[in-house]
């Protein structure tokens, strides 16, 4: 049995070894601007997804989700997340996608997860992604009010809609959101 589990042991390590000697001799290729294959782009959405829910703590966002708030996230987002995750006038954004992995377009294709989910990405950013971490940027009020703001687009209340549209944004018909795959 002890010669079967070293077996299984040395295995691994040479499969390591030689995937660390092919990418540190340039045979892996590093190129951004191609797409994710499927299975990369689902190893990396697995891993960042247990990893936030293992390290993030499951905090309330302690601010409520008034108005004034959520107005005032939209502007954060805007200036802060638009270049990369895509503008409230709901247009593709060329820049996000030259990301390796493309950058979610958080307009077209809102996210799911919870708040806590949320907030600790935009707090902490995603190695090898090209998303900061905001938390010397922005003030922890301000995150979460982007939080909230990113939480609520599909349902924003009517004041923060007419905001919205008097911004110069297009805001989404009811089952006009088109749903993607995170890439």
């Amino acid at each position: 049995m002890g010669k079967f589990v070293l077996g299984i042991v040395l295995t691994v390590a040479v499969v390591l070894l030689i995937g660390a000697g092919l990418a540190l001799l340039g045979f892996l290729p590093t190129k951004a601007n191609r797409h994710p294959p499927a299975w990369e782009a689902h190893f990396a959405m697995s891993a960042l997804d247990n990893s936030v829910d293992r390290y993030a703590p499951r905090v309330n966002n302690p601010l409520p989700p008034t108005d004034e708030n959520l107005i005032s996230g939209m502007k954060i987002y805007t200036m802060n997340c638009a270049g990369c995750h895509g503008g409230i006038d709901r247009k593709p954004v060329a820049f996000g996608q030259s990301f390796y992995p493309p950058a979610p377009n958080l307009i077209l294709d809102p996210d799911t997860d919870p708040e806590w989910h949320i907030f600790y990405i935009i707090k902490n950013g995603i190695r090898y992604t090209g998303m900061a971490a905001w938390d010397k940027t922005l003030s922890e009020d301000d995150m979460w009010k982007v939080t909230a703001f990113l939480s609520r687009i599909e349902k924003l209340p009517p004041a923060v809609q007419d905001f919205w549209k008097q911004a110069g944004g297009a805001m989404p018909e009811a089952g006009d959101t088109e749903k993607h795959e995170h890439q």
